[in-house]
């Protein structure tokens, strides 16, 4: 992933107004009492400290300088999943007993439901929240249990290749429920996609150069992971061919490009010719690829993640 030289992983911000939790809390007044000289004060001093030394390029947060009990968070959707390129936003609000119980959450959903982790209202149901009934070792500990570890679970538990597995009584050894499977990939990168346009026109405060340079530098693998995906090769799914794609999903992936199209060139994002050639036409049952498109085809492969990779087992995040 490209570094990112303008918009720096930690940084103090002032306007916390569009938070979620500063809406919900005394009417956005402080929601904690002599806060500097309280031990929950000095625990989230120590999560700031934390977080601005150890987040990866893949995760981005910012804190507010006037409600130090709240603070938001972007993951970005990782290689090998359906969820690659995606910005996944979080606001995190601390309790006035943390941390001796987790921090709340709340996912920035827009109405797309796309892991059954993550819900429409917002909610986020995992063991380390306490929002699941996971092992008493996936739970929140106060001793050692931090942010970082919060956010890097959502990254690499609940935002994983096979979505569908987080469901509770779906098997990842059943044969049988691969199938639902590879049908819930396709429509998960559909929902991402979907997601991605909303950001584009609206993107969360303090996050609009983010959006913006995120899109611009992953434009063009966006658009040719959605012709992968039309045409049957679930980019992140084990490179796996030939699968049967709906008509459904074809159509609506189709139905997308022009707005996620129409919403990159607004970012300026390098898309260069190769966008015009991702439309692939049938002619007597074969299809047929532009010589532009192989060449940066091949060339981004990597990028779109489309190796032979195992499966985690993935334990204590069911929703």
């Amino acid at each position: 992933m490209e570094k990112r030289e303008t918009f720096v992983p930690f940084d103090i911000v002032e306007d916390a107004s569009d938070h979620y939790f500063m809406n919900r809390n005394n009417n956005g007044e402080r929601c904690l009492s002599n806060y500097k000289s309280s031990g929950v004060y000095k625990a989230i001093m120590k999560e700031w400290k934390i977080l601005e030394q150890n987040l990866p390029e893949s995760i981005y947060v910012r804190v507010y300088e006037s409600r130090f009990d709240l603070m938001r968070a972007v993951i970005v959707g990782a290689e090998d999943t359906p969820y690659h390129d995606g910005l996944f936003f979080f606001d995190i609000e601390f309790p006035s007993d943390y941390p001796n119980v987790p921090p709340k959450l709340y996912y920035h959903s827009l109405g797309f439901r796309i892991n059954p982790n993550l819900y429409n209202n917002g909610t986020v149901c995992l063991s380390l929240l306490n929002t699941w009934h996971g092992s008493r070792s996936e739970k929140w500990d106060p001793t050692g249990s931090t942010i970082l570890q919060l956010l890097l679970s959502i990254q690499g538990l609940v935002l994983n290749q096979r979505p569908f597995f987080n469901e509770p009584g779906n098997n990842l050894f059943s044969i049988a429920l691969h199938n639902k499977s590879r049908a819930y990939t396709c429509e998960v990168f559909s929902l991402t996609c979907r997601s991605s346009i909303h950001l584009l026109r609206n993107p969360p405060k303090h996050f609009e150069s983010f959006v913006v340079e995120h899109f611009r530098r992953r434009g063009l693998a966006v658009l040719m992971a959605c012709n992968e995906y039309v045409n049957g090769r679930i980019v992140g799914y084990l490179n796996e061919n030939g699968l049967k794609v709906s008509k459904e999903f074809k159509n609506d992936l189709k139905a997308l490009y022009p707005l996620l199209l129409q919403g990159l060139r607004r970012c300026n994002a390098s898309l260069g010719t190769v966008a015009e050639t991702l439309q692939l036409e049938s002619v007597n049952g074969e299809k047929k690829i532009s010589g532009i498109f192989k060449r940066a085809l091949a060339k981004i492969k990597k990028v779109l993640g489309l190796k032979n990779r195992g499966q985690k087992k993935v334990s204590g995040i069911e929703g």
